[in-house]
């Protein structure tokens, strides 16, 4: 599948600059930016490095400003919008198709009757970024000028110059840039260009998505180096920036490299479906290529590596729990249980007092551990490994971990999470901590605080200690203490229905009683692979979260019709994390729904469809990617990440699971 737009999306800049491309570097770093070539995040740029893998994301090369010169016009093929709000110059217009070539942005720009192609890909496992341009077609010489605009900043940051000197200086084939004397350098290389340095700050570059956001909205980027070229048809250009001395400077190795290993993950996602399945629609292959760019290195020392994933992009960074729910998907599904092994050995060596960490900072490695659920969703992890490998050494290596995992929540770990001895459920929470997947907080106000017994937790503690106990039989260890808690919690589990709404409280035994809101969480009481709900409450959760929270790329996170309800996810922190959980539509969870839903209604070609306005939504936000949120209200506009790791994971979970051979 190649997507692809013309003038008509090209040639607008509302919606050139709502289509972001985003390439990776298995690493952490990326390089991102829009259709039109605008900058409007804090967090575009063409080189995202990230100096302690896979943390310390660094902008260093913010974009080239190309111009070119073809018979007596000038052509410029950038585009800038200044603080001002001026859009100036207009270089979209003379884009006349932009594609995504699997994971690779590929521009055309026209100019008469030249034909200029651009592309842009990342070497796997290092900080280097490639641009290439190809004079496809032409009668006369072009020439092309390239200015190299660099930063040095957290991505998280904004810079405003105030005097900064770098130190720009020549190397052979190019120029070197450092922001400071213990910075990491910056190589900007063209093996057949000239390059001139130059010291020029540029002021205020307007970030509209920061302004909408209620963010910084200005940056200010240095002019380090112009790069010029004289092109006849048929001959290319190709730039490169890093952060290694003498990267190849013939990049088309290395694109080469990342086709063949995108030909790979489809080979192996084709051969891990039925043999006599159907072909898999294009917009699911790309679906593929785009999970990929979520897994990453994450090194438990200098001798032994592992992986982790990527929680989403731009801003995320590995978390405990989106990688456990991503694995699954991400690894499992597309055939890669070597990589889902490599996670789940990694994330075990941070398990502490039964807990696996919520994230890992951008800064330091101390991770923090203020989750309840991310923990429960390692063994449902580890469970759709072993049925899809048979992994009994793993299986061995890591049950004195999972044992240790139930001991602790069975007497008590951080933040009051424990066994409720009176019914057998399990009770997380304390004031000015967020515990669940719902965790958005300000200040000291968490948003959706849910202390007590939240129904998810529950659903995952009773298939916890079911895993365990099936695992503890198979390698001949003691397996009926974990029969006998699960028992007792499938018993009491039947506090969660609620007679009257006919569908599953929310949170019982919370400060206020038992929460009565209807949310999306009750839909893993059905989904996961032991469901402590009898067939007719299976139904009215379906019917339930089908009539009221179910949209066309996801679950909203309450009801429309409650009283803190939010239907549109935007402007600054307060009021964006206040609506985050509070009716913004989660895109992952529609995995969840159609898993529930062929479980109840044994109809997966019907369960199918509410997965396929998934297939449009690759041509806008994160292009060839899934997004992390939609508004609650129609048309629900795509909103925070433009490419999630658990909504891709979900998807394509959710989309063997209603394979028919």
């Amino acid at each position: 599948m190649c997507i692809e737009f013309g003038r008509e999306v090209c040639g607008t800049l509302d919606l050139a600059e709502s289509r972001e491309w985003l390439v990776t570097n298995s690493i952490g770093g990326y390089a991102s930016g829009t259709v039109a070539g605008l900058l409007n995040r804090r967090y575009h740029g063409l080189l995202v490095a990230t100096l302690k893998p896979p943390l310390g994301r660094t902008l260093m090369l913010a974009k080239l400003d190309e111009t070119a010169v073809y018979g007596d016009r000038i052509y410029p093929l950038h585009t800038n919008r200044w603080a001002d709000e001026i859009v100036s110059p207009n270089g979209y217009l003379h884009i006349e198709r932009f594609a995504l070539e699997g994971t690779t942005p590929v521009w055309h720009f026209a100019c008469a009757d030249a034909l200029l192609e651009k592309r842009i890909w990342m070497q796997q496992g290092a900080n280097t970024t490639y641009v290439r341009y190809v004079l496809r077609r032409a009668s006369m010489p072009l020439q092309l000028t390239l200015k190299a605009l660099v930063n040095y900043r957290d991505y998280h940051g904004s810079t405003q110059s105030n005097g900064w000197q770098m130190s720009v200086e020549p190397v052979p084939q190019g120029i070197c840039v450092t922001a400071f004397p213990t910075a990491v350098p910056l190589y900007l290389l063209c093996d057949n260009a000239s390059a001139v340095p130059v010291h020029n700050w540029y002021y205020g570059f307007h970030l509209a998505v920061e302004r909408y956001r209620g963010l910084s909205d200005k940056e200010d980027h240095l002019h380090a180096a112009t790069f010029q070229i004289t092109l006849n048809a048929g001959e290319s250009l190709t730039f490169v920036a890093s952060t290694d001395k003498q990267p190849d400077l013939h990049g088309e190795t290395t694109l080469r490299l990342r086709h063949t290993q995108e030909q790979k993950l489809i080979s192996l996602w084709k051969t891990n479906r039925p043999s006599h399945a159907k072909e898999t629609p294009a917009w699911v292959n790309h679906l593929v290529l785009a999970a990929d760019q979520f897994i990453v290195d994450r090194s438990w020392s200098d001798e032994i590596h592992g992986k982790t994933i990527i929680a989403g992009y731009h801003w995320f960074s590995d978390w405990g729990r989106d990688t456990m729910i991503s694995l699954p998907g991400l690894t499992l599904a597309t055939g890669r249980p070597e990589i889902a092994r490599s996670i789940l050995r990694t994330f075990a060596k941070y398990v502490n007092q039964g807990m696996l960490p919520n994230r890992f900072p951008d800064a330091g490695e101390i991770p923090e551990y203020n989750t309840v659920d991310a923990t429960l969703w390692y063994f449902e992890a580890l469970q759709a490994y072993y049925n899809f490998t048979e992994d009994d050494d793993l299986l061995e290596e890591l049950f004195p971990i999972l044992a240790d995992i139930i001991d602790w929540h069975c007497r008590g770990t951080r933040y009051n999470i424990h066994l409720d001895a009176a019914d057998g459920l399990l009770y997380a929470g304390e004031v000015g901590v967020q515990l669940t997947w719902m965790d958005a907080k300000i200040g000291d106000w968490v948003v959706t605080p849910r202390i007590g017994k939240p129904i998810e937790v529950n659903a995952l503690w009773y298939n916890a200690l079911r895993t365990m106990a099936n695992f503890a039989r198979h390698i001949g260890k003691p397996h009926r203490e974990y029969e006998a808690i699960a028992e007792r919690a499938l018993v009491r589990f039947s506090r969660f229905w609620n007679q009257e709404t006919g569908y599953c409280y929310d949170v019982l035994d919370g400060p206020d009683g038992d929460d009565p809101s209807l949310r999306p969480n009750q839909i893993f009481a059905v989904c996961l692979p032991e469901s402590p709900l009898n067939s007719s409450q299976q139904k009215g959760v379906v019917d339930a979260c089908a009539q009221n929270l179910l949209t066309s790329h996801g679950l909203r996170s309450l009801a429309s019709d409650h009283s803190q309800y939010r239907g549109h996810y935007g402007g600054d922190q307060l009021q964006r994390d206040s609506a985050y959980h509070q009716g913004t539509v989660w895109g992952w969870l529609i995995g969840p729904f159609v898993q529930a839903h062929l479980r109840v209604y044994k109809d997966p070609a019907q369960a199918r469809q509410f997965l396929e306005p998934m297939a449009n939504h690759l041509h806008a936000h994160g292009i060839g990617s899934l997004s992390e949120i939609f508004d609650g209200n129609p048309p629900m506009t795509a909103r925070g990440c433009i490419a999630q790791a658990w909504t891709v994971a979900e998807v394509l979970r959710a989309w063997l699971a209603t394979e028919v051979v």
